[in-house]
């Protein structure tokens, strides 16, 4: 299957990060970004770089026009309704905190059960661990099957309403 003419194959020589002979493998926490990210960001930093959404000047504006441009580009790739549905935050546990702050305060309460499973990181536990002890609700545990995948049956057997 051919990928579409606007989306390159990556190559080992677009990510500089890696050397020939090297392999990286903690990208769960810190991925290697290509030239092309990298450039952008050096822009962004250097002589691009003003606040985004607060000022007044034209490098600001030009910053958010690019930044917008991003979100909508994003919207896209993901094929969001709208690019207002796109929130960009630092990282993974960035967004695991913002999801457990704003979305679980509003859902979760006393009595609820939240379901992780055995394979998650901290990351992913402590919020929930923090909301549940906030609101009163409780945490439950997927076990893993014989050949390491998270048990959906269980999950099955165990969601409720709460």
């Amino acid at each position: 299957m051919n990928a579409p003419a606007n989306i390159r194959a990556s190559h080992r020589a677009d990510f500089p990060g890696v050397a020939d002979d090297w392999h990286y493998l903690d990208s769960a926490a810190t991925a290697q970004k290509p030239k092309a990210v990298l450039e952008a960001i050096a822009r962004a930093y250097g002589p691009d770089y003003a606040t985004v959404h607060r000022g007044v000047y034209a490098r600001s504006a030009n910053m958010t026009l690019a930044y917008e441009a991003a979100r909508k580009r994003v919207a896209g790739f993901l094929n969001a309704a709208s690019e207002n549905e796109i929130v960009f935050t630092s990282g993974a546990t960035d967004s695991i905190n913002l999801v457990a702050e704003s979305w679980g305060n509003k859902f979760v309460t006393k009595g609820d059960r939240i379901i992780l499973s055995q394979l998650e990181h901290h990351s992913n536990i402590v919020p929930w661990q923090m909301l549940a002890e906030r609101v009163g609700a409780h945490i439950d545990v997927a076990p893993l099957t014989n050949d390491g995948q998270i048990d959906l049956d269980w999950i099955e057997a165990n969601l409720t309403e709460q």
